[in-house]
């Protein structure tokens, strides 16, 4: 049986009791603000410590362009607003594409010696996730530690027997925030809060995080690179980006799954060498940002400072875009100062109301100067950025409010040009495959879809 992708949207029924909560709303940052009172050098983390300032200096050097992104600047702004230092010292590795990010997973979990942790929005149980069944309980029953924590609005249409089978097997598994709160174990239930994260760590030395869930909808290539390029879109896959870690900066995202697990489960997870000595794997320098509801918003922040400090380019893709204001007037601002600020939505989306709603803002980003493609045939589900060509993140937060206040969502900042080049390299493949919305063509769109826009925008708070 294979799972109805409903995004990460309440199904209708429990929708209901979630708008009985109050409305929370996400908080005003400017690098202005007075609250901001960012160091004169950021500190950075390495394998055995913090760096001293000169070498943290000699990591963030300008390399670039004159007229970008000052990243030493940057990343203080980045520390003093979300309280996360920069790690050094990692190998990052892009991965384009559901076949190839699938691939690298499976080797790593079939290579994997101490411990696997897997948290993940959706599980489905279909042939892709049958396959990374059996390979974690394999793993599991060679003597490696595997936990697994899935979120339970994510898999509400998979079979129970689907993860009894992995427990039978010796497999730790936590169901994130249960739909029926009688499952639940810690102390409190919050129906709207979910875990949107997609993480997997192994044996603490590997850790790959993005915008890619364990589904079959990644089993097929998107338009991405491909090398025979079909125009049947059930021939497609998801169009998706995900990041490969390799270095010190995976004790962060160790880190992270404990405190998640932490937060649902009574027991503590098995004994495991969770966190190895870490070692240099390469010279990137990143940021593992976590944001959780009731949190301190801290991808929300990042986003919006590197938008408001770009002097260059601004270029953007989102699965689901359903802004606030504050980030629609950074990114208008962006443009009138002359900044490239492009984004690439959805042309075609497994949710409808998100679809729609998200055309709120275009009116006001196409007239101050925003340009906006929507890619074809392939459904978008990719969450990434780079900024003038050196501020790059990739990871499971999507431009809208749900994910900044409602989900656990993880993201990682890589800092530098040789990464942003990589990214630049794949924002503009996407592009290859996508119309843009030109205002002309916005002001002439069908009046059917302006009925279904009216309707979408006052759900906009709960997609």
């Amino acid at each position: 049986m294979k799972t109805v992708h409903m995004r990460y949207l309440l199904p209708p029924a429990l929708m209901c009791w979630g708008l009985l909560g109050a409305c929370a709303s996400l908080p005003n940052v400017t690098a202005m603000s007075d609250k901001l009172d960012p160091a004169a050098t950021p500190s950075v983390q390495g394998a055995n410590g913090v760096i001293g300032e000169a070498r943290t200096r000699t990591l963030l050097a300008k390399r670039w362009p004159k007229g970008s992104l000052d990243l030493q600047a940057q990343a203080a702004l980045e520390e003093a607003a979300t309280g996360v230092p920069l790690i050094a010292g990692n190998k990052c590795t892009l991965l384009f594409d559901g076949p190839q990010t699938m691939a690298e997973m499976l080797k790593a979990i079939n290579g994997a010696r101490s411990s696997i942790n897997l948290e993940t929005y959706i599980f489905d149980q279909d042939e892709l996730g049958l396959k990374f069944a059996d390979a974690l309980i394999e793993k599991q029953q060679q003597g490696v530690t595997v936990n697994i924590l899935y979120d339970s609005v994510g898999t509400i249409g998979v079979p129970a027997a689907f993860f009894e089978r992995m427990r039978k097997a010796g497999i730790r598994l936590v169901e994130f925030n249960p739909v029926n709160p009688a499952k639940l174990s810690g102390e409190s239930w919050k129906l709207n809060s979910r875990d949107h994260r997609k993480v997997l760590i192994v044996d603490g030395a590997i850790a790959f995080t993005g915008g890619i869930n364990i589904s079959a909808t990644y089993a097929k290539s998107s338009l991405f690179r491909s090398a025979s390029r079909p125009t049947d879109k059930s021939q497609v896959g998801w169009r998706d980006t995900h990041i490969k870690i390799e270095g010190p900066a995976v004790q962060a995202f160790q880190w992270l799954f404990v405190r998640q697990w932490a937060t649902q489960d009574k027991d503590d997870l098995p004994a495991a060498d969770y966190f190895p000595k870490p070692v240099i794997a390469g010279d990137k320098v990143v940021r593992v940002l976590g944001s959780e509801p009731g949190g301190k918003f801290e991808i929300y922040k990042a986003y919006n400072l590197a938008i408001q400090e770009a002097k260059k380019s601004i270029h953007i893709t989102s699965a689901y875009f359903v802004p606030d204001r504050q980030t629609v007037d950074a990114l208008m601002a962006a443009a009138r100062r002359g900044v490239d600020v492009k984004i690439v939505l959805p042309g075609v989306s497994d949710s409808g109301l998100v679809f729609y709603a998200g055309h709120a803002f275009y009116d006001d980003l196409l007239d101050s100067g925003v340009q906006i493609h929507q890619l074809k045939l392939a459904v978008l589900h990719a969450k990434t950025a780079v900024i003038d060509g050196n501020w790059s993140t990739v990871g499971s937060t999507n431009i809208d409010t749900r994910s900044f206040l409602h989900n656990s969502e993880l993201n990682v900042v890589v800092m530098g040009e040789v990464f942003g080049t990589e990214m630049e390299k794949a924002f503009q493949e996407d592009l290859r495959d996508s119309v843009r919305i030109t205002p002309e063509a916005w002001r002439h769109r069908p009046w059917a879809d302006r009925l279904r826009e009216f309707a979408a925008r006052f759900m906009n708070y709960w997609l």
